[in-house]
């Protein structure tokens, strides 16, 4: 399966201008700006200097002009910058973004003075002008994300890492306003923890597809083991991960499970899929179908398992923000007497990039009472030591909301004798953590991801998603 590829990011620019402050600084921030996105492979749609006076937005015609350009390219627009080379002029941008009509993710940003030019030929004042605008932009109702710094250069390196975020914020909005979910099966009848609502993820434009998991392994148990097909998926499983000990018509079983798996993806257009496992799949399949997961998270297109669509619905948000494979959990155990951190646990799905020794294996605990035989396909590995954000989101049916946590925290190299995939997460003040998931209802499954990305969660379904986040610090 193919990784979906990263796009290009699109940002509209605006360029404030103020008829009384020096015009050079304008085409000077456009010089700054062009090399910027030049080296980050951002596409700027913005206003020339045919279009108007160096290219900024000064005058109500000027904000119209621009506004017109923007819904132009509405499809394409990820984002917008604000970009304050002086003072601006408050009104013009404002009346930029609410003709245009975006819903977007807006960054402003304003020049810094230097202390030895305050004279009238190189005065800015953006310092004062970044206020006034992000009051108009408030009393608009329009939100908007900051810099570090309250006024910072572009080629300072907090603006360029701000940047970045904020291009990872656009990317997170952007795709989870037209996400797409499969639900391949019904929910295990054990597993109330992980019911949801699917018309409050559609009132937030997420949509999701259901499928009976006897048409899956219908069509999987007629394709033949010297198709074609079997034989180019079972390349590319063992291309994958090694199999040292399971059995071939385990493999052949795999595979076919796997293709049936990405032709529903692919005629439904899914960005990610929940699918029905425990413990159908063994009792009337004979495999796990942990390595067909396994292979599609890892093509940042996250697969959860137990129908746990809203789990899904984390991981994807979790890749859009860091472009990296994500897992999906349990919080599983604890991990001796340390109060700050816990063994992270699944019988085996995670992507190679979240534990890279992965091997297929079985599923001893599922083993246990359906026969180890019927459970080959899961897998087993440890995650090492490395950077960690946790992320969950859940529909509340009772206040008609998505609402969610986000934080992040280490993997550690502590002794951990068990099997499966597994990790020890080191999480600051985790006892306060597992408190508030116990007392506001959220499942036991959390996403997790090699990454340090809470901030871009917290920035994009919180304010711009209007999702209810609460952010553990």
């Amino acid at each position: 399966m193919a990784t979906r590829p990263e796009t290009t990011t699109t940002l509209g620019v605006i360029i404030g201008n103020r008829d009384f402050f020096p015009d050079v600084l304008v085409g000077e921030a456009r010089k700054d700006l062009t090399a910027l996105f030049d080296q980050a492979g951002i596409r700027p749609i913005w206003l020339t200097p045919q279009d108007s006076k160096l290219g900024g937005v000064e005058t109500y015609a000027e904000a119209r002009k621009c506004a017109d350009l923007f819904r132009k390219h509405r499809d394409d627009i990820d984002g917008v910058l604000v970009c304050l080379p002086n003072f601006g002029d408050e009104k013009g941008v404002a009346d930029t973004l609410k003709h245009a009509r975006l819903n977007v993710p807006v960054l402003v940003q304003g020049y810094p003075d230097d202390l030895n030019l305050l004279g009238v030929a190189r005065r800015r004042d953006a310092f004062c002008g970044k206020i006034s605008v992000c009051n108009n932009l408030a009393q608009a109702k329009i939100p908007f994300s900051l810099t570090t710094k309250h006024v910072v250069h572009p080629s300072d390196p907090t603006f360029k890492a701000d940047l970045g975020k904020f291009v990872a914020v656009c990317r997170t909005v952007k795709g989870l306003r037209r996400a797409r979910f499969g639900a391949v099966g019904a929910r295990p009848g054990a597993f109330n923890t992980v019911r949801y609502s699917e018309k409050i993820l559609e009132s937030y434009g997420i949509s999701v597809t259901t499928v009976d998991l006897s048409e899956i392994l219908g069509k999987a148990g007629k394709i033949a083991a010297d198709d074609a097909k079997v034989k180019a998926k079972l390349a590319a499983i063992n291309d994958y991960a090694a199999a040292p000990e399971v059995p071939e018509e385990k493999m052949i079983q795999m595979a076919r499970l796997g293709i049936v798996l990405d032709e529903f993806i692919e005629a439904n257009d899914l960005h990610s899929t929940a699918i029905q496992c425990w413990t159908s799949l063994q009792q009337n399949f004979g495999c796990n179908v942990c390595t067909s997961m396994s292979m599609m998270s890892q093509a940042l297109m996250p697969s959860a398992c137990e129908v746990d669509i809203t789990g899904a619905l984390s991981m994807y948000a979790l890749s859009l923000a860091s472009q990296r494979p994500s897992a999906l959990v349990d919080w599983n155990n604890n991990y001796g007497g340390d109060d700050d951190k816990c063994v992270l646990f699944h019988c085996g799905n995670w992507p190679k990039d979240f534990a890279p020794d992965t091997t297929i294996a079985n599923a001893p605990i599922l083993g246990s009472t359906l026969g180890v035989e019927n459970t080959y396909g899961a897998m087993q590995g440890r995650t090492p030591a490395g950077p960690l954000t946790y992320a969950r989101f859940t529909t509340d049916d009772t206040a008609g909301v998505i609402r969610g946590y986000v934080g992040e925290g280490t993997t550690t190299d502590d002794e951990l004798n068990t099997f499966g995939h597994r990790a020890v997460a080191k999480v600051p003040r985790l006892q306060d953590l597992l408190r508030y998931v116990c007392e506001n209802g959220y499942e036991h499954h959390v996403a997790v991801n090699p990454s340090l990305t809470a901030a871009v969660l917290k920035e994009a379904c919180g304010k711009y998603l209007k999702w209810d986040v609460y952010g553990h610090s």
